[in-house]
């Protein structure tokens, strides 16, 4: 039995909970230009992270299945955002860790956002990837080999 925090956003917020000690830590964030160059590009990725999010969840809505990790979907859900990753959500978790890490200049944090990739990869994707080869079959096969995992 899975562990009832074992979901993707408990994650994301300890790689956001890391950054913001890293930040308090680690070297003195960048002034002037510099700053506001990363704050842009910061709210860029969190605004692009935000936004598959909530695309990736009117797909999910409009397909009638669930979003919810561990649980066997309804539907194969290859429209929308889906057409160009098979994980979206979790795209837009990296994204918006990476926003953090850079808007806080958080350089020592940085390793946590592969990390976090890696997590996703290994405790949400392969478990549902499998799932669905299950549910779905050579439909879910069509669907892996023309989409991407990530981008």
């Amino acid at each position: 039995m899975k562990p009832t925090l074992d979901y993707p956003p408990v994650w994301l917020f300890a790689g956001i909970a890391l950054a913001w000690v890293a930040a308090r830590i680690g070297p003195a964030p960048l002034g002037g230009t510099p700053g506001a160059l990363l704050d842009a590009a910061s709210w860029a990725l969190i605004g692009a992270g935000l936004g598959l999010m909530v695309l990736a969840a009117l797909e999910f809505r409009r397909r009638r299945t669930t979003i919810i990790p561990h649980r066997t979907p309804d539907a194969l859900v290859t429209g929308g955002v889906f057409r160009v990753s098979r994980n979206p959500i979790y795209l837009a978790d990296v994204l918006i860790l990476a926003g953090v890490v850079l808007g806080w200049q958080a350089w020592l944090a940085l390793p946590a956002i592969p990390a976090l990739a890696w997590v996703l990869q290994r405790r949400f994707i392969a478990p549902e990837e499998a799932r669905l080869r299950a549910a779905f079959g050579a439909e879910a096969d069509a669907w892996f080999a023309r989409t991407r995992r990530w981008i």
